[in-house]
């Protein structure tokens, strides 16, 4: 069986559970999911979404971004000062955690 087929098959109760156990760090029965197996199911998850055409809005990863869309917080927007070197560093502020 080839992955492709794997996630085609895969249960939608599988898909359920490997996306809750991401989002927790941990399987369902409570032992920690290594970063392999972290990466592993990420890449199942994020397939099986593109296979089955889940909606984007409830896609793993997906970030609404609501009145922020076409700002200069949008990444997708271009901005006009781009590749310029005279920017003001006063513009900037740091945060310290």
């Amino acid at each position: 069986m080839t992955y492709d087929e794997l996630i085609e098959r895969l249960d939608p109760n599988v898909y359920r559970s490997l996306r809750q156990s991401i989002e927790l760090g941990k399987w369902p029965d409570g032992r920690k999911l290594t970063p392999e197996q972290r990466e592993i199911s990420l890449q199942a998850v994020i397939y099986y979404e593109n296979l089955h055409q889940v909606p984007e809005e409830e896609r793993t990863g997906y970030i609404d971004r609501g009145a922020k869309a076409g700002t200069a917080c949008d990444p997708s927007v271009q901005r006009a000062n781009a590749g310029k070197t005279d920017i003001d560093p006063d513009q900037f502020v740091e945060v310290k955690s």
